[in-house]
């Protein structure tokens, strides 16, 4: 029997209310807590698929934040802003050059964000019990998405570095592979993990920002925490928003220890390759000042915005429709 989105979240409410009345201890017991028989798997493919999405929707923009990242950038790679920077790019380099670095991109979102969701479900889970007692803890959410984050890294930080060098104008490599056998046989193997510590130091802090405020935003606009795509939607992109742009300088330092851009490294007469935060901040520093630590904030923003948005409002989806899945075969046919 076809289940209607108004007929499922009425269920929903009864359910809860009933669960509520047979167990006080449960406060919490809606949606928002995955049926206690769905598995790690369902996670992680609802994590791979919201992943995939959320990376490859606005990738255009994200090749244009990385070239407005530059600290030298090439005279002809100068852009005043987002729409003039894919206006440009288009007309003299083709729509596809936005496109460099997708595929790549796609294949390690996948498995990247599979383990970030699960990881991120059981660590909030398992933390909010005991601070909370189930219930919702911004403690628990913060320190669920730092843990998330460590392994999404781990698994997207080669991923990261193939991608922006194929972003960069005047890229010299033909295409992935031929990226990774470059820089192999040029850089050694631990380039590809040169701005770890850097992502991660970004990205911590970035997770817990993202997460809190996710959470802080369903509490004002979906306190019940229904299933609501429209709370969904602006919760991320809010979430997306103001992570974005608190850790935008060291996304900075992550794109160039990632680009290792040549002509910013010789004109502060740095030789071989550039290693380490602490390196990556005092040469953006002698590069541009504290204005070199925003470059590209807009595009990041707008980047993330929308991105985020898309994870948050796949990854609630496949969170409701299991549900309703559970609601169905717990009540029989023609029971809902």
């Amino acid at each position: 029997m076809e289940l209607s989105p108004d007929r499922v979240v009425a269920t929903l409410e009864m359910s809860q209310a009933k669960s509520k009345d047979d167990d006080p201890s449960n406060v919490d017991g809606d949606y928002e807590s995955l049926p206690p028989h769905v598995s790690v798997m369902t996670h992680m493919t609802a994590g791979a698929v919201a992943g995939v999405l959320e990376h490859t929707v606005m990738y255009p923009v994200d090749s244009v934040k990385t070239r407005m990242q530059s600290l030298q950038p090439d005279p002809n790679a100068q852009y005043r802003g987002v729409y003039e920077a894919l206006k440009r790019i288009i007309r003299t380099e083709g729509m596809f050059r936005l496109l460099r670095g997708l595929n790549i991109t796609m294949m390690g979102a996948g498995p990247a964000h599979a383990l970030y969701f699960a990881c991120y479900e059981r660590v909030k889970r398992s933390l909010s019990d005991i601070i909370q007692n189930g219930g919702n803890s911004h403690l628990a959410n913060g320190v669920a998405g730092s843990v998330a984050t460590v392994l999404h890294d781990a698994v997207m930080n080669p991923a990261e570095v193939i991608k922006q060098r194929m972003q960069m104008y005047n890229s010299p490599y033909r295409g992935p592979w031929d990226c990774i056998q470059t820089v192999t046989r040029t850089e050694g193997v631990r380039a590809f993990y040169r701005s770890y510590s850097t992502q991660l130091t970004m990205n911590i802090p970035f997770q817990a920002v993202h997460f809190i405020t996710y959470e802080l935003m369903q509490e004002q606009l979906n306190p019940h925490r229904l299933y609501h795509p429209g709370s969904h939607i602006v919760s991320g992109a809010a979430a997306g928003a103001v992570s974005a742009a608190i850790t935008t300088p060291l996304d900075v330092c992550k794109t160039l220890l990632n680009t290792q851009e040549n002509v910013a490294l010789s004109s502060v007469n740095i030789s071989g390759h550039l290693t380490g935060m602490a390196n990556a901040f005092r040469t953006v520093y002698r590069l541009g000042g504290l204005p070199a630590f925003f470059k590209g904030v807009q595009a990041r923003v707008i980047y993330q915005m929308p991105s985020t948005a898309i994870a948050w409002s796949v990854y609630e989806f496949f969170k409701y429709f299991l549900t309703k899945q559970q609601l169905e075969s717990e009540a029989g046919p023609g029971q809902v």
